[in-house]
């Protein structure tokens, strides 16, 4: 039960990159977010809503795994593993920001199924 609702909290932080990549990329609130200034989140707004997308694809196998309920063990511990390993690479190109907000939560997650709690 634990578990699931890692991977459910996983998915949904997923969901809100993919609407800040996506729609405020170039606003003040996802600028903020990113720590951007205006002449580039303007310049890489497209390549900002392709991340998007596969943030998206990471919250939809997510989702994926938890609607097959136990049946859905690998497809959950696939997905949080690209996340824990996107946050990691995040982390080392980005800052450590990343790995506090997707790597951390993906990993306990994967604790907590791995261990059936």
């Amino acid at each position: 039960m634990i578990g699931n609702i890692l991977v459910g909290l996983v998915a949904l932080i997923h969901c809100y990159i993919v609407y800040l990549e996506m729609v405020l990329w170039d606003t003040p609130r996802g600028r903020k977010a990113f720590g951007l200034t205006p002449e580039f989140a303007s310049a890489s707004k497209v390549l900002a809503a392709n991340q998007g997308l596969y943030n998206g694809f990471l919250a939809a196998g997510l989702f994926w795994g938890l609607y097959l309920g136990a049946g859905g063990f690998q497809i959950k511990m696939f997905f949080l593993l690209c996340v824990a390993i996107a946050g990691l690479y995040g982390a080392a190109t980005v800052g450590r920001k990343t790995l506090l907000i997707q790597t951390v939560p993906a990993a306990l997650a994967i604790a907590a199924l791995w261990l059936g709690v």
